[in-house]
């Protein structure tokens, strides 16, 4: 565990924001910023209404995460805890949750905002969409 990075998993159970938000909790901390990303019942491509995200990972996702973490944590006082779920999750379940913990709010928010944005660049997991009459569409495919 890495006091910038105690927390970067890959997870097929339920996301916890109380979890990553104590992973980050410290005296020096005078702002913690979050981000929950959820599954939502739309997308603008879709014929029917979004029922459900299916997320698959490269066995190296875990360790690719934990490096976008770091890397956007890097130069900074921040510390980072960040999740992202795998299997199928229906809307309104949480699907990237992330906490970070700084001295200043304006750090904290842009290492989050970097965190997130990374993730969605680079971190190996893809999504299935599925659609209420049961139509699939692999999206995000290479970025």
């Amino acid at each position: 565990m890495s006091p910038v990075v105690p927390l970067a998993r890959i997870s097929t159970t339920a996301l916890s924001l109380d979890e990553h938000i104590a992973a980050v909790d410290s005296s020096m901390a005078g702002a913690v910023t979050s981000f929950v990303g959820r599954v939502r019942d739309h997308d603008p491509d879709a014929a029917d209404a979004v029922v459900a995200l299916e997320y698959s990972s490269h066995p190296d996702a875990e360790s690719a995460l934990r490096r976008i973490a770091e890397t956007a944590a890097e130069g900074t006082e921040a510390v980072v805890a960040v999740s992202h779920r795998v299997g199928r999750l229906e809307v309104g379940e949480a699907a990237v949750v992330i906490a970070v913990a700084s001295a200043h709010r304006d750090q904290a928010f842009t290492v989050c905002r970097e965190v997130i944005e990374a993730i969605k660049r680079e971190l190996p997991v893809w999504k299935r969409q599925v659609e209420a009459d049961g139509t699939t569409e692999w999206k995000g495919l290479g970025g």
